[in-house]
């Protein structure tokens, strides 16, 4: 069952802090992962370059022409019955190169309303979508990329639109597994309030990490600075006599760890850790895993598939599926039967 209040805090995020800090802004659907390879990575990372088609939702340098002619469709089973579906393609061009193309929604179904008095307004629908177009392009061991988002909110009929735009950028080492990425992400503008009083803010972020692979062996690194745009911002319940985190508790907020386990050239598996997810969803009494992420990756020639499971607290997690192809492979054997 839903959450009765979850109507007003999704409603009015524009203008009321939620218990997290993520939670302050418009749209923080944006910062939900989209696929499940992120989700199982811990959900952050601006770095792995040219291995999965959907991380140019989260920085638009990561996705080349070799990844031109797959498609991916997903779905996350978050928490609280709400779900989220992602698609994703990159197609090449003769004469601009390969453009990739996004979609994602997030569907909260139907909310029962209430007034501040408690009396029932009824049920609504609501949903959230966000409709991607991006471009990348390399210069020696550089990739830059850009994307242009067009955001749609509907929460119980109040209904606002954006219109966002990342941009990023990538080196890529010529000799060594080493990659490091920074981005910006959804700087825009608001085209639609809300309401008449409301006054919309949007999760702005910049982003910075690096992906290694040391020598002679079969693990793959990513490290990820999020939410610089509010270095040092920690939430603390006030209520909850929990005295103000440290210098370092703060900064570790901000990191993101994923590491991938190379079992086999066509078998992954999956790891990573969040630490402020762990920080502010643990309970004093039993920390359940909170942050930790975990996940598989199987590829079948021309088919992938990637499952994860993301702990928030005891007994609340959200699980994610995505299927990919090479698209392009697929029909040019057709052609050739």
């Amino acid at each position: 069952m839903r959450y009765k209040f979850f109507l007003y805090t999704v409603c009015f995020a524009s203008t009321t802090a939620c218990a997290q800090v993520g939670g302050k802004h418009a749209y923080e659907f944006l910062n939900v992962p989209g696929n499940a390879r992120l989700a199982a990575l811990g959900g952050v990372n601006v770095s792995l370059t040219d291995r999965d088609v959907n991380f140019f939702h989260s920085n638009p340098a990561l996705v080349g022409d070799t990844l031109s002619g797959w498609g991916s469709a997903g779905y996350q089973f978050y928490v609280a019955d709400i779900g989220q579906s992602t698609f994703s393609y990159a197609a090449r061009f003769n004469t601009i190169g390969t453009v990739q193309f996004g979609i994602r929604h997030m569907d909260y179904g139907s909310l029962e309303g209430y007034d501040p008095a408690g009396a029932e307004l009824g049920e609504f629908q609501s949903g959230e979508t966000a409709v991607l177009i991006g471009k990348s392009h390399r210069l020696g061991n550089f990739r830059m990329g850009i994307s242009v988002k067009g955001v749609f909110s509907s929460l119980a009929g109040y209904r606002s639109g954006a219109l966002l735009f990342d941009v990023g950028g990538v080196f890529i080492h010529p000799d060594q597994e080493f990659t490091a990425g920074l981005v910006i992400r959804n700087a825009g503008f608001v085209l639609s309030e809300y309401s008449g009083s409301s006054s919309t803010t949007l999760p702005f972020d910049v982003q910075v990490g690096m992906t290694f692979r040391p020598e002679h062996m079969p693990v793959r690194f990513s490290l990820t600075v999020y939410d610089l745009t509010e270095a040092g911002n920690a939430y603390v319940d006030p209520s909850g006599g929990i005295e103000e985190p440290g210098t370092l508790d703060k900064v570790l907020r901000h990191l993101n760890l994923g590491a991938e386990l190379l079992l086999h050239p066509n078998f992954t598996v999956l790891i990573g850790y969040n630490f402020r997810i762990h920080k502010e969803l643990k309970l004093e009494e039993a920390g359940g895993g909170a942050g930790f992420t975990a996940g598989l990756s199987g590829r079948i020639r021309t088919f992938e598939f990637t499952l994860s499971r993301s702990s928030y607290m005891v007994g609340t997690a959200a699980y994610s599926i995505t299927l990919a192809a090479d698209i392009k492979r697929m029909l040019t054997r057709r052609q050739n039967l």
